[in-house]
């Protein structure tokens, strides 16, 4: 089994990463072993493989185009097959629709969704749409000025695209048919003034989506209409510890692949918030804020069997390895650590979850 990470590599971004780095991973303890790393690349940020494991996709952070790798599937060594423009500046996020024929993507400082249409052998077309974005800014004079959409997932239908944007307070719902963008029948939820929503997660099999609010640590919980698309708040929540006073920006969320906890990630805090998710309601309760290990942890990734969780801190280069516990979630040191420059994703060649977690 095999693990990807993404690093920034620019003198820009004060960063230190090399490029995209492969791991192999061991599913019963957790460990890493690298076995290459690709270098040559500008800010590879954020990563997908397709189902089969035999392409890997990279956004290319701060400049205006993505890449596709073919995989070794015995060695999971990745090599370049081409790249292409995604028409906007700052790319942040990509995703395949479940035909894996097209990519969305998100251009965050163009304010612009882009699809790009995939070749049989998986490598990215030229430009097939683009979908501006608008709303009103939000307050923050800094981190507000426009539209800034920063994740587009698709839903476990594969029927919608849901857009959190932290430049207007807006989470966009939009329609997928047959390699086209379409705006849902409702089209948009708003969140509070100054949120920032920044990433989305949606739960495994109950119709409830997450969303990561940045700016003001806050997680809000909504109901999910897989016919329409809509989405409903229902709850927000804070990500923070209550003890802590400082200043902080949060950034990722994921739901455990067994739907009992949530997991959020504190830039400033330094941790980890885990969540418990209420089965009948969707509702979420904090119930730890656990250390992460280093300094800014832009990016966290639970492994796919469900008991590993590794942090990725961006500023103190390196990846930290947690223990989920069995049966509630809660996170436990391991001591293990992983040197990685600047390293902002991680994605797996997928492994069923092993029960109990």
């Amino acid at each position: 089994m095999f693990a990807y990470v993404g690093s920034r590599t620019t003198r820009e971004r004060h960063a230190r990463g090399d490029g995209i780095s492969v791991f192999r991973r061991d599913p019963a303890t957790g460990a890493l072993d690298l076995v290459q790393v690709h270098g040559d690349l500008v800010n590879p940020s954020f990563l997908a493989l397709n189902r089969a494991a035999t392409r890997l996709y990279a956004v290319r952070g701060d400049g205006e185009d993505m890449s596709a790798f073919a995989v070794d599937p015995a060695t999971g060594g990745i090599r370049l097959l081409g790249r292409q423009s995604t028409g906007g500046r700052n790319p942040v996020h990509l995703a395949l629709d479940s035909s894996e024929r097209f990519i969305v993507v998100s251009n965050h400082l163009t304010s612009s969704l882009a699809v790009l249409p995939l070749s049989e052998d998986g490598v990215p077309q030229p430009l097939a749409q683009r979908v501006p974005l608008a709303g009103e800014p939000g307050p923050h004079r800094k981190e507000q000025p426009f539209a800034k959409p920063h994740f587009n997932p698709f839903d476990p239908s594969g029927r919608f695209v849901v857009v959190p944007d932290k430049g207007v307070d807006r989470v966009f719902s939009f329609r997928f048919d047959n390699g086209r963008l379409t705006p849902a029948a409702k089209p948009e939820a708003l969140a509070r003034e100054g949120a920032g929503p920044r990433h989305l997660a949606f739960h495994p099999v109950r119709p409830w989506a997450y969303a990561i609010n940045e700016l003001d640590s806050t997680v809000t919980a909504y109901a999910f209409d897989p016919r329409d698309g809509a989405l409903q708040p229902f709850q927000v929540v804070s990500a923070l510890s209550d003890r802590f006073t400082g200043n902080s920006r949060a950034s990722e969320i994921e739901v455990h692949p067994a739907g009992h906890v949530l997991y959020a990630s504190n830039r400033g805090e330094d941790s980890i918030a885990v969540m418990s998710v209420d089965p009948a309601t969707g509702r979420l309760a904090l119930v730890q804020t656990m250390p992460s290990g280093g300094t800014t942890p832009r990016f966290f990734a639970v492994a796919p069997e469900g008991r590993w969780l590794y942090v990725l801190n961006e500023d103190s280069d390196a990846i930290v390895l947690l223990r989920v516990e069995q049966g509630t979630g809660r996170l436990i040191g391991t001591g293990q650590a992983w040197r990685c420059g600047s390293p902002v994703c991680m994605v797996f060649s997928r492994t069923p979850m092993t029960a109990g977690g």
